[in-house]
């Protein structure tokens, strides 16, 4: 069973309807007893970054998913909920990430290209993997991306203007995407198929 994590600020129901079409046993809660029992979880995410983790924090699922992370359950971050995987953000002020991977969200700072971004772009390996095939294309909407983050946890990045935004990262057993795997067609969809393979403690490119 996927868990995906209500805390008010996300496209729940796009991500419950991918799983389902993948036949993914998945449920929506902000109930901490159901999602215990979940073997992954995923954070999904629309909104701004401090408003993301204050209500984590008051609905007391900023502990819970520190908890599930700690005894290797696998999770994954989509969009906002990507961003919150790591250290700090500086929207609306600089904010405490979870700090699972390292790296900062920054503002996007290239004012030759359209902010925030919305729309389809190609995403480039990073490194060896079989997630997906190169200049396949996956739909973002943001205006933030994270930077300084370790190279060998980004797997696929796309270029907007001079920046290169991280596309899709993973460390261990914590996977995350700021394009909207719902949204992106047949690459999303595989995305989410691997998220749904991975066991505790492991990911996999």
């Amino acid at each position: 069973m996927i868990g995906i994590i209500d805390y008010g600020m996300s496209n729940l129901y796009s991500v419950k309807n991918a799983c389902d079409s993948l036949g993914l046993e998945s449920i929506v809660s902000k109930d901490i007893e159901v999602l215990s029992k979940c073997e992954k979880l995923i954070l999904p995410g629309v909104g701004a970054f401090k408003d993301c983790m204050h209500a984590l924090r008051s609905m007391g699922l900023y502990d819970f998913i520190v908890q599930q992370v700690n005894k290797d359950i696998p999770l994954l971050g989509i969009c906002l909920g990507m961003q919150a995987l790591f250290e700090t953000s500086e929207e609306n002020g600089l904010c405490e990430g979870f700090g699972f991977l390292k790296g900062h969200v920054c503002h996007m700072e290239d004012t030759n290209v359209k902010i925030p971004q919305i729309g389809w772009n190609a995403l480039e390996s990073n490194q060896p993997q079989k997630i997906f095939k190169e200049n396949t294309y996956v739909y973002y909407v943001h205006s933030y991306y994270a930077k300084d983050m370790n190279d060998m946890d980004l797997i696929g990045y796309s270029m907007y203007g001079t920046m290169k935004i991280p596309g899709l990262v993973m460390h261990d057993h914590i996977m995350g995407c700021q394009f909207h795997p719902e949204k992106s067609g047949a690459l999303g969809l595989k995305l989410l198929e691997n998220f749904a393979a991975m066991t505790r403690g492991k990911g996999g490119v």
